[in-house]
């Protein structure tokens, strides 16, 4: 990837790339043409294996010039290579000291000239080797690094492909991923649906049942108000028309008429209640879980809820994988802590005192189970201690008492499905009493909600009048204001008022007799 950099003048530069700028120059020296110091041939630098270059000389040479010339004995000592090779001056001459180069240092990674040799450290001297063997070095050093770089080109090519691949696997999987989820959702509305329709009818099924038991409570009541209003216009009647001897004489025969109506049994409360429940969720759910495989997900354990398919299916019966000594926990076989949740429950419940069938069930159940835990307990320290004798003291065993243990063993796990069988038939006349105990709870809880909801109202109504009168207040005040300016009599006999007598201050008895008094409060 290119990444743009911002140059702030000469000195923001970075550093002059020596091997980049050598390749740039030999690639501009190869268009050049070159003339041979013998013969005057030309030719390109491009003809790279038709020309040399002496460095002892500093002359090209043609390949027939270095054939005829240079294959004296008085230049048997040239450095003679190809012209794609020679070395330029600056290259072969030390900088500083413009001595040639004759060592090589391999812990400074540069060329040594003599002097440069001369003053160096002597422990720097060590790191020096002459020029060819270093090249030689240098050259195995390259090829393991090139090595490298094309393993690593390798490996990069074969993630290009792989990538490739995985890019149109991706394509693939993401369409069929697609397709999984439309025909998921699709099953899933599908579901919905049919178990929309099942609750709507069990919620109208339920609207109705409610709605027809309170419209009968209702028509009852609606019924039973002109009777009751009968029997007062009676009774206002009677006490208006009857003197003292004929209310003595059938007064109380209308007492015990309206005795006998109190007494009949009226439903004033409402024999349903008004919610109406599906449990849709728990519904919807249900109908969810064989398409999300929702109880795959939850694993099955010893002490916990069991599937619904597994659910009405003895444990005794399903099979299990029988562990070694090893793997036996040295208290009960079984988990410890339902185990102990139950016992301290048990405990609480046997505390309150309360004598109900399932009290009774759980006393009993107790002393069976502590029986079977005690025999379990002391086959298993049996079992462990033949174990011990068998795999650390290679003592002979009884065969005998090993068969005893297997019978004990065999004769406790009958008892044992016996008193499950025993349980289980218990079942029934326990879920009729915890269904019975359910409504009411379901009723008891729904009274509280109401009665929240009602002081809720309350209070609310509170808040509006409460607001209302604060409203209200100012102007209030300041008509009473007006009215003290505009009446300021009014308010001094307001303030200074003559003091009532006694006879003006009794209150007004009222007149006629009681008859009148009660056929008027009968009327209200």
């Amino acid at each position: 990837m290119i990444y743009p950099s911002i140059v702030k003048g000469t000195s923001a530069l970075p550093p002059e790339d020596r091997l980049l700028k050598f390749l740039v120059d030999n690639n501009a020296d190869t268009e050049e043409t070159v003339q041979c110091a013998n013969c005057d041939q030309e030719s390109n630098k491009k003809d790279a294996g038709a020309m040399y270059f002496c460095n002892t000389c500093g002359q090209p040479l043609c390949s027939a010039c270095r054939e005829s010339t240079h294959k004296a004995r008085m230049f048997s000592h040239h450095d003679i290579v190809s012209l794609a090779k020679r070395t330029k001056a600056k290259h072969r001459k030390c900088s500083l000291h413009e001595e040639p180069y004759i060592l090589f240092s391999t812990e400074n990674k540069s060329m040594l000239c003599i002097k440069c040799f001369r003053d160096m450290q002597v422990e720097g001297r060590t790191h020096c080797i002459d020029i060819e063997t270093a090249y030689v070095q240098g050259c195995e050093m390259l090829d393991q690094a090139v090595l490298v770089v094309k393993e690593l080109q390798t490996s990069a090519r074969e993630a290009i492909v792989l990538l490739r691949a995985m890019i149109g696997e991706v394509c693939l999987n993401v369409e069929e991923e697609e397709s999984a989820i439309c025909s998921l959702f699709n099953s899933l509305q599908e579901k919905l649906a049919e178990r929309k329709k099942i609750l709507l009818k069990a919620a109208q099924s339920q609207h109705e049942e409610k709605e027809k038991a309170l419209k009968e409570q209702l028509s009852h009541l609606t019924a039973l108000l002109p009777t009751l209003q009968v029997h007062l216009v009676t009774c206002s009647a009677f006490l208006s028309s009857a003197n003292k001897f004929e209310f003595l004489d059938m007064g109380y025969q209308l007492m015990e008429r309206l005795k006998r109506i109190v007494k009949l049994p009226h439903r004033l409360r409402p024999v349903q209640s008004s919610k109406i429940n599906t449990d849709y969720r728990s519904e919807f759910a249900r109908c969810l879980e064989p398409l999300l495989l929702l109880s795959q997900r939850c694993p099955a354990s010893v002490s916990g809820s069991t599937s619904v398919a597994t659910r009405h299916q003895s444990p005794l019966s399903v099979p299990c994988r029988s562990p070694s000594l090893s793997e036996m926990p040295l208290g009960s076989v079984l988990g410890r802590r339902p185990t102990c949740h139950r016992n301290i429950c048990t405990k609480v419940l046997l505390a309150e005192g309360r004598e109900t069938p399932f009290t009774e069930h759980c006393r009993n159940y107790e002393n069976t189970y502590r029986t079977f835990q005690t025999e379990i307990q002391s086959l298993k320290d049996q079992v462990q201690e033949l174990h011990r004798d068998l795999t650390k003291h290679h003592s002979i065993i009884n065969t005998d008492k090993m068969g005893e243990i297997l019978d004990r063993s065999l004769h406790i796990d009958s008892q044992i499905t016996a008193q499950y069988s025993t349980v289980e038939t218990m079942r029934v006349m326990f879920e009729e009493v915890w269904d019975e105990t359910f409504q009411r709870v379901t009723n008891e809880q729904e009274i509280y909600e109401a009665q929240l909801h009602d002081l809720m109202q309350l209070k609310q109504e509170n808040s509006y009048l409460t607001t209302i009168a604060r409203q209200i207040s100012p102007y209030i005040l300041s008509i009473a204001k007006v009215k003290e300016r505009l009446e300021p009599r009014w308010c001094i006999q307001r303030t200074y008022s003559p003091i009532v007598s006694g006879a003006e201050r009794a209150p007004r008895r009222p007149h006629g007799n009681n008859a009148e008094n009660i056929r008027r409060q009968s009327r209200e």
